[in-house]
């Protein structure tokens, strides 16, 4: 394959200089023997998507999170966010790769490599989480607002009308520095944790010590495991952060800049987590309300409680500060993915005037979720649960595609996966889809035992070993050989890009792999339908 100038590209905003909310680079600046200090500036110019993708994961959902383990089983649960680790930095690194190199966002991929049926299920699992997460994100703020004591409806039509004027300017550079803003409102989380002064020792004794909460039951300790799991890693990431790059003008030439950034939105997510866990666990150790979490809202009451009122305000306002910026990022993911689907104009870049199709959805979404959670008698814990256990369910499914895209040559070129990446996710696909069943399981069978879900975790695990058996033994059988190694200078694989999507060859995909494909797909059918036909019957008594 040749070098293309811009590839794939589906809409011109999506070409030219970059403009961040740190500094500018022109589209054809030298990029070779840079100083530190061109470096640096270079790298302020990058920074961006993977703080934005990583600290608006940190949403309602996470607070709800993270805090309920820290209140109800103390600190001993945070070595999960060590193993979350390096999963955060694979799945994201993979979709940092894609957008860079394709100039094409997620669903799009999807759709031209793998058919419309896949597409279609893809985007329609995407908009129906989306929608139901942004509602969950404007419970958040309505929590926060009732702490702090400022009028619901007055609150939530600000919080609502602000997200629409930041995202609608025509200027990509404002809504970069309006989303750093809210990035810097997360450390708020740091002084709280500082003034509510849990133990240093202990907290790094259990962020590398795995164990299990004493005197507990093992089913609800496995379900707040998965909570954890499914609120650090989401689906609506791997769309938003893979279109917010190519918005950004993100070339395979910045990629070292843009991991860089990533690692930077990592470190601040863990670190927020790590702080609500563990002053949770000091604040509420010994009292009443240990293990008996209610919301995010009764735990700022609780802070204000036991330690002070400040350290509950600033909880409070890192509540809002996380759910706005959430609301804003899972929205833009669904508008980029129907954009780039529907072939119509998608770009922040773009004023509401020129891009109507791409804004109206974004500001649909905002307004149908603030109306709701304003809606009196709507059962709003349910769909928090409801969202909590979808995002767990559809998990695995969106991993599978970013790892056949990722191996696959057309698309990526000489960026595909190496082998080692590819062991590590495979790992990583079989073992959400464990915890995908577990949690079905855990909701449409309340009664389910510690030692029902351990069968389930050793039959999944021998299934899984079966599977890479068989498939090595039929690869052997048909003379299947390993795809070819292909070596590119550093300076080509920084210019390559996916050609029009128009050029490539038809994706190659096994027979094994697509029943494979069916039989997951068919699973998450069946068991997201059962979910929420249990959360209506529940919802109507």
């Amino acid at each position: 394959m040749t070098p293309v100038d811009h590839g794939a590209v589906l809409d011109n905003a999506h070409v030219g200089d970059i403009h961040g909310a740190f500094g500018s680079i022109r589209a054809h600046h030298p990029n070779h023997k840079l100083g530190w200090k061109g470096r640096l500036t270079t790298l302020l110019a990058i920074i961006g998507p993977g703080l934005i993708v990583m600290v608006g994961d940190n949403d309602a959902g996470a607070f709800g999170t993270y805090t309920q383990a820290g209140q109800n089983y103390g600190t001993t649960l945070l070595w999960t966010l060590l193993l979350l680790i390096p999963v955060l930095y694979i799945n994201q690194e993979m979709v940092l790769r894609l957008g860079a190199v394709t100039g094409v966002g997620h669903a799009r991929l999807i759709f031209e490599r793998f058919g419309k049926f896949w597409g279609a299920f893809s985007v329609v699992d995407l908009f129906i989480l989306n929608a139901l997460t942004i509602v969950t994100e404007f419970i958040g703020i309505s929590l926060g607002l009732d702490y702090l004591g400022v009028p619901k409806v007055a609150g939530l039509i600000a919080a609502a009308i602000i997200i629409m004027l930041a995202a609608t300017t025509g200027s990509f550079r404002r809504f970069e520095r309006f989303a750093m803003f809210l990035v810097l409102g997360s450390l708020l989380l740091i002084p709280v944790l500082l003034m509510v002064h849990p133990p240093m020792s202990q907290i790094a004794h259990d962020f590398v010590t795995p164990a299990m909460p004493a005197h507990s039951k093992l089913s609800e300790v496995m379900l707040l495991i998965i909570a954890i799991v499914g609120t650090t890693i989401a689906p609506w990431q791997l769309f938003f952060q893979q279109s917010y790059l190519i918005d950004k003008r993100i070339t395979p030439r910045y990629i070292k800049y843009a991991r860089i950034d990533l690692w930077l939105g990592i470190i601040i997510v863990i670190i927020g987590a790590v702080a609500m866990m563990a002053f949770c666990a000091q604040t509420f150790a010994g009292t009443p309300e240990f293990g008996n979490f209610v919301d995010a809202g009764a735990v700022a009451h609780g802070i204000e409680k036991y330690v002070g009122h400040l350290p509950g305000v600033l909880f409070a306002i890192a509540l809002i500060d996380a759910s706005i910026i959430g609301a804003a990022a899972v929205s833009l993911s669904t508008a980029y993915a129907l954009g780039d689907v529907l072939s119509i104009k998608h770009s922040l870049h773009r004023k509401a005037s020129d891009a109507k199709g791409f804004y109206a959805v974004f500001c649909g979404l905002i307004a149908i979720a603030a109306t709701l959670v304003l809606t009196p008698h709507v059962p709003l814990g349910l769909l928090t649960n409801l969202v909590q256990t979808l995002a767990g369910v559809l998990l695995p499914s969106a991993t599978v595609f970013l790892l056949l895209l990722c191996n696959d040559r057309a698309v990526l070129g000489p960026w595909v996966n190496s082998h080692a990446i590819n062991l590590f996710s495979g790992a990583v696909v079989a073992v959400l889809v464990m915890l995908s069943i577990i949690l079905t399981a855990s909701v449409l069978f309340p009664a389910i035992t510690g030692s029902q879900i351990v069968w389930i975790l050793v039959i999944g695990s021998s299934a899984t070993l079966l599977s890479v058996i068989s498939v090595k033994s039929y690869e052997r059988i048909k003379g299947v050989s390993p795809a070819t190694k292909f070596t590119y200078s550093k300076v080509l694989q920084e210019t390559w890009r996916m050609p029009p999507l128009h050029e490539l060859s038809p994706a190659k995909i096994s027979l094994l792999s697509r029943i494979w494909m069916i039989v997951l797909r068919s699973y998450l059918v069946v068991a997201a339908g059962m979910l929420i036909f249990k959360m209506i019957m529940l919802a109507i008594g």
